[in-house]
C-alpha cells in the first residue's frame, strides 16, 4: 500500500526545472518508494546497495552510464561520489531537464561532491518520516504551518485525538513500514533498524570497538531529546571524549537522526542562551532506546513532556520540508530561563509557538512572547499547542490550540 506524500508537489515541480534531483533523509523514511512510484515508465531504477553495480560504477563510471541510460533513478548515491562528475557532464551536453533522480542517506557524504560538482544544476529536497496527514492518507492536504492571526473558537474539531491516540502515534514513530504494515513488530523493527545503522553508516566511521559506546551515546542522546545541547554531559554518560561525542552527533545530524535547532539572539542582547536544542527526528526510535514498553508508560513516563513537545516540533518541521521549503526555526531561551519553543521568522515577522503537555492552557504560559518586543522584532501571531479540546483565545493574537488544529485545514 502506498501512502500519498506531500512532497510529491513539489518534487513534480522541481523535475520541470532542474536536471537532477536529489532526495535525502534517514534510512527507511520512504525515499525509493517515493521515487519508484512517481517514475515514468522509462526510468529505470538502480541501487548502489547492489555490490555488482557499485563495483561498475566506481572502477568505470564511464561504462556505468553506457550501460544505464537516462532516465535514472540512482540509490544510495553516497556510495559512488565517481559518479557525479560524469553526471555534471551529460546534464551540460544534452541541456535536457529532469534527467536524474538520486536519493542519499548520508548528506556528509554526498553534500560537498554535489555542492561542487552540481552547483545550479540539482534541486535538493529532504525527507523525514510519515507526518501524522501522511499516514492518514491525506500527505497531499499539509501546507506549512504558522499561527493564524484570527481563529474562530468555533472552528469544528471533529473526531479528536485522546490522550492515548497521541501517544499511541508517537510510540509508534513515523517509518512508514510501521503504518503501511500494522502486524510489523514495533520492537524487532527498531532493533533492526539500529542495527542496520551501525552496520551500513557508522562503521566507516567509528571502529568495532566504539559501537557500544556508540549505542550507548545513541541512547543518551534520544534520553535528552527537547533539551539544550550539553556536549561534556552526553560525553560523560558514553564513557568517551567530547570531541567525539561532538563528532558523532555531527553523523546523528548528516544522517537524519537528529535536528539542532539553533537558538535565536542578537548583537542587542547578551542575555540569550547560545546553545542549541536537540531533537530526536523519530519518536518511536526515541522511545525504543530509552527503552519505553508502550504508549502507557511512555505517557506516565519521565519522558512523557519532552517527547510530545518532539512529536509536535517534527509535525511542523515537516510540513515545510515536506512542501520543499527550508524553514527559519529557532528557539528562544533568556538567562532568566525564559524560553519559547519555537520562532518561526516569515516575511519579515516572526511566530512564537509553545509547546506544552497540559489540558488546562492559562496566559501565564504564554507570558513569555512578550520578551520578544524588547528584541526589537515584529511579532506576528503566535499560539500554544497542548492538549485542550478547544481553541482558547489566551491574549491578543495568542491561542491555544488542540494537537489535531496542526492536522486540520480551515
Amino acid at each position: 500500500m502506498y501512502l500519498q506524500r506531500t512532497i510529491e508537489k513539489f518534487l513534480r515541480k522541481a523535475a520541470r526545472h532542474f536536471p537532477v534531483i536529489l532526495i535525502t533523509g534517514a534510512r527507511q523514511v520512504g525515499k525509493t518508494t517515493l521515487l519508484k512510484t512517481l517514475a515514468e515508465p522509462e526510468r529505470k531504477y538502480i541501487t548502489l546497495d547492489d555490490p555488482v553495480v557499485l563495483q561498475l560504477a566506481k572502477t568505470d563510471p564511464a561504462l556505468f552510464f553506457q550501460r544505464y541510460k537516462t532516465p535514472l533513478i540512482i540509490d544510495e548515491i553516497q556510495y559512488a561520489p565517481e559518479l557525479l562528475p560524469y553526471i555534471k557532464m551529460m546534464v551540460d551536453r544534452t541541456g535536457k531537464k529532469n534527467l536524474f533522480w538520486l536519493t542519499g542517506s548520508q548528506h556528509f557524504h554526498i553534500m560537498k561532491g554535489l555542492t561542487e560538482s552540481l552547483a545550479g544544476r540539482v534541486a535538493i529536497l529532504h525527507l523525514m518520516g510519515f507526518s501524522f496527514s501522511e499516514s492518514k492518507g491525506e500527505g497531499l492536504k499539509v501546507k506549512p504551518f504558522l499561527p493564524k492571526n484570527k481563529i474562530s473558537v468555533k472552528d469544528a474539531l471533529e473526531d479528536r485525538l485522546s490522550l492515548m491516540d497521541v501517544y499511541s502515534h508517537i510510540f509508534r514513530g513515523s517509518f512508514p513500514a510501521l503504518h503501511v504494515e500494522p502486524e510489523m513488530d514495533w520492537n524487532l523493527f527498531y532493533s533492526s533498524y539500529v542495527q542496520t545503522y551501525l552496520q551500513r553508516d557508522v562503521v566507516e566511521i567509528i571502529n568495532v570497538v566504539n559501537r557500544i559506546s556508540f549505542i550507548r551515546f545513541l541512547k543518551a542522546v534520544a534520553a535528552r531529546t527537547a533539551q539544550l545541547l550539553n556536549l561534556s554531559d552526553l560525553a560523560r554518560d558514553a564513557d568517551i571524549s567530547p570531541n567525539t561525542a561532538k563528532k558523532w552527533l555531527s553523523v546523528l545530524q548528516a544522517s537524519g537522526i537528529v535536528y539542532l535547532l539553533q537558538p535565536f539572539h542578537t548583537n542587542l542582547s547578551k542575555r540569550l542562551v547560545k546553545a542549541p536544542k536537540l531533537y530526536f527526528l523519530d519518536t518511536g526510535l526515541c522511545a525504543w532506546l530509552t527503552e519505553w514498553s508502550s504508549p502507557e508508560t511512555l505517557e506516565a513516563g519521565a519522558l512523557s513532556g519532552a517527547i510530545f513537545e518532539t512529536w509536535i516540533f517534527t509535525e511542523i518541521l515537516k510540513t515545510y520540508l515536506h512542501n520543499g521549503l527550508e524553514p527559519s526555526f529557532y528557539y528562544y531561551h533568556d538567562k532568566d530561563r525564559k524560553e519559547i519553543d519555537l520562532l518561526i521568522f516569515k516575511n519579515g515577522r516572526v511566530y512564537p509557538v509553545e509547546i506544552k503537555k497540559t489540558a488546562s492552557p492559562n496566559r501565564d504560559m504564554v507570558s513569555v512572547f512578550k520578551s520578544l518586543k524588547r528584541l526589537g522584532l515584529n511579532i506576528a501571531s503566535g499560539c500554544l499547542i497542548c492538549l485542550c479540546n478547544d481553541i482558547l483565545p489566551l491574549m491578543n493574537n495568542v491561542y491555544a490550540l488542540p494537537v489535531d488544529y496542526l492536522f486540520k485545514e480551515f
